[in-house]
């Protein structure tokens, strides 16, 4: 099945979406390590937030991994794409394959 994504808004939506929830995530984090390192407390009403939050990335971490093992059979750069399908999450991933496909 050959899907277009150049000219489909949804997935360019998905990619803004992705990369602000991937960039809000990472920021939540790095306030967490911050209050726990300083003593502050943190509500536990974000505790559902924050594993919410570590799943999100420990999975766009896997589909980042997955991508820069596979990008240099595509003719692409490992660390660049990679960190790309990192914020954009799975859509860089079918992209990735995509291409294959198209060749």
């Amino acid at each position: 099945m050959k899907l277009n994504y150049q000219n489909n808004n949804i997935f360019t939506f998905v990619k803004v979406l992705s990369t602000v929830l991937i960039t809000s995530a990472i920021g939540l984090e790095l306030w967490n390590i911050y209050a726990v390192l300083t003593n502050t407390k943190v509500p536990s009403s974000l505790n559902p937030v924050f594993w919410i939050e570590r799943f999100a990335v420990t999975i766009h971490f896997l589909e980042g991994v997955v991508a820069a093992f596979f990008a240099p059979s595509r003719k692409k750069t490992p660390l660049q794409y990679g960190t790309y399908t990192f914020f954009v999450g799975t859509i860089g991933l079918f992209e990735l394959f995509q291409k294959e496909d198209d060749e």
